[in-house]
């Protein structure tokens, strides 16, 4: 018999052996009872805090200081500045069209010379 063939029989009747000593014939309950009087009469109390109290106090703290700043930021930003001083309203005749004075017929700037450049290779360009 092979070393594998033996492990795949004994593990399982190893291991069921084992759940039953230790649950069946209580040996893991006495375990556990002899660990709890090996503590002592040390009681673990769990300590309530006020997390969420904690967490709206500290989000009120923080809101506060928020306010603070915007109102120190605005008192600094409040200069008595005329930025559109020394400047005047755009004239009718200012406001024109980029291409006032341009022909209607006039054909602008031929870009066929882009097409000879790239020779056809547009997908590999883009």
């Amino acid at each position: 018999m092979k070393a594998n063939e033996f492990k795949q029989i004994l593990k399982p009747l190893i291991k069921q052996t084992i759940k039953e000593v230790l649950l069946e014939e209580g040996v893991l309950s006495s375990v556990v009872s002899e660990v709890v009087k090996g503590m002592g009469q040390q009681t673990i109390a769990e300590s309530k805090t006020r997390p969420r109290r904690d967490k709206a106090e500290k989000e009120e703290q923080y809101e506060k200081q928020r306010q603070e700043r915007i109102r120190r930021l605005n008192e600094t930003t409040k200069m008595n500045v005329d930025v559109f001083k020394g400047t005047e309203p755009i004239t009718e005749s200012a406001a024109q069209s980029p291409m006032s004075g341009v022909s209607n017929t006039d054909e602008g700037v031929d870009i066929s010379g882009i097409l000879n450049i790239v020779n056809g290779k547009w997908k590999q360009l883009i």
